[in-house]
């Protein structure tokens, strides 16, 4: 399923190949040879989408752009099943297995590997041939790679990198932070009322 968003319409490669039950919303250019399974969304939500060549995103997966933080998926990307990429750099070769998440402003380098279930937090780098063990979280800057066992660790570093202040612009003292969050998040999703289906 095609969808223009905020007057933007997806632009597939003739070569590419996307099942009948995957979403495709918005600016999103997807290239050729690739495969988009079923389930699939990507939706560009007022930041562009861009997918290079030979770029399998499969079942149920997530790709999400802001305006703030364009997706730019390189060549011969697996997505894996149920993966998230929001904001993000994907770089060549790069192997996201299934269930892993990318957050706003990552950047993932060449020929890593971000491994079941694994974490690329917020405005995390990682430089090319990286791997992220299954169920780890990279996150911060210099980077450090933890094991979900060491929380505070990770929150430490996490704080840092102001989720709430990043991508929503609020403050994480704010008393009402979910009201104000959920309110001003929900007015920007609204915008898919006026969404126009293309197919």
């Amino acid at each position: 399923m095609r969808f223009e968003h905020l007057g933007a319409e997806p632009r597939i490669h003739p070569t590419a190949v996307v099942a009948a039950t995957a979403v495709i919303s918005g600016d999103v250019a997807i290239g050729p040879d690739c495969q988009i399974l079923h389930g699939a969304v990507i939706t560009a939500e007022g930041g562009a989408i861009t997918l290079g060549a030979n770029v399998i995103v499969m079942e149920n997966a997530l790709i999400r752009a802001t305006s703030t933080n364009p997706v730019h998926i390189a060549d011969h990307v697996l997505v894996g099943p149920m993966a998230s990429v929001s904001g993000a750099v994907i770089e060549e070769e790069v192997f996201l297995a299934t269930g892993t998440r990318v957050f706003n402003g990552a950047r993932i380098g060449a020929r890593s590997e971000v491994r079941i279930n694994a974490v690329v937090h917020l405005r995390t780098t990682l430089p090319a041939e990286t791997t992220v063990p299954i169920g780890w979280v990279a996150v911060g800057d210099p980077l450090q790679v933890l094991p979900p066992d060491r929380h505070e660790e990770i929150w430490a570093a996490q704080r840092e990198l102001d989720f709430p202040g990043y991508v929503f612009g609020l403050d994480r003292e704010t008393p009402d932070l979910m009201v104000q969050l959920t309110e001003r998040y929900g007015r920007s999703l609204a915008r898919h009322a006026d969404d126009r289906r293309l197919d």
